[in-house]
């Protein structure tokens, strides 16, 4: 498969960047679109010109290293799946691809597609934690758990912190990411002792990062790899709510 290819390169935070466009033939279908990237950056080394960065770790849709921004749709065009996990066949032979980086104000480029997303690490530090002691695997059995909250609690727990729910809503929204990592806590009688300190200041330091209000668009949900309901935003304005009154 042959593609024209626009993507954006930008030096450094501070720099102007710019999307640059190359041609790239004898693609594989099955090969994802981070390939195809390897394969265009192996003939820009030839070349002697600087590789194109980008994010990426396991390449399994695990890890959420990977996010792209693809022809205007975060992760691309694929349903459930992360930018690594997106194949070659989902484009049209000779179409043209645009790759951006993610946009949003809370994460700055840093260099061509990679952004800086340590505010979600400080959110995570600010109460995304429990301080008891949960035991090894056997201990968890102990606590006898309803299945239908399980299933919720790991709902919430598939969030790989890729950032495509910020870069998908038009206000730069990190809700559903908070809302998952305090819904997976509170659900769980382990995250019950923080319940209410950790809504609040992961909330406050989600304001304090600079990510913009929830409207209710969806356009998180639909393009989470992992598919997160937005049910959980509602628990966090429960949750949160709960915190300030009681």
């Amino acid at each position: 498969m042959n593609f024209t290819i626009q993507v954006w390169r930008q030096k450094n935070r501070n720099a102007k960047g710019g999307l640059k466009t190359y041609s790239i033939r004898d693609i594989p279908p099955d090969a994802s679109i981070l390939e195809m990237l390897d394969v265009l950056n192996d003939s820009l080394v030839k070349k002697g010109e600087e590789p194109i960065a980008f994010d990426h770790d396991c390449r399994e849709g695990i890890c959420g290293s990977c996010g792209l921004m693809i022809n205007g749709r975060a992760h691309g065009p694929g349903r459930g799946v992360a930018t690594c996990e997106l194949r070659m066949r989902q484009f049209r032979d000779g179409e043209k691809i645009v790759i951006e980086p993610w946009r949003a104000r809370p994460f700055p480029v840093l260099k061509d597609l990679v952004v800086d997303r340590t505010a979600f690490d400080r959110i995570m530090v600010a109460g995304g934690f429990v301080s008891v002691k949960t035991g090894g695997a056997p201990d968890a059995n102990a606590i006898p758990i309803p299945k239908v909250i399980a299933d919720e609690a790991f709902d919430a727990a598939a969030c790989i912190g890729c950032g495509a729910c910020v870069a998908a809503c038009k206000n730069g929204s990190a809700m559903l990411f908070v809302a998952a990592k305090v819904s997976q806590l509170a659900l769980l009688p382990q995250g019950h002792t923080e319940r209410a300190q950790r809504v609040e200041a992961m909330v406050a330091q989600m304001d304090e990062e600079g990510f913009g209000a929830c409207s209710n668009t969806y356009a998180c949900e639909a393009e989470c790899p992992k598919e997160i309901s937005v049910d959980h935003i509602a628990r966090l304005n429960r949750e949160y709510l709960r915190a300030k009154v009681v």
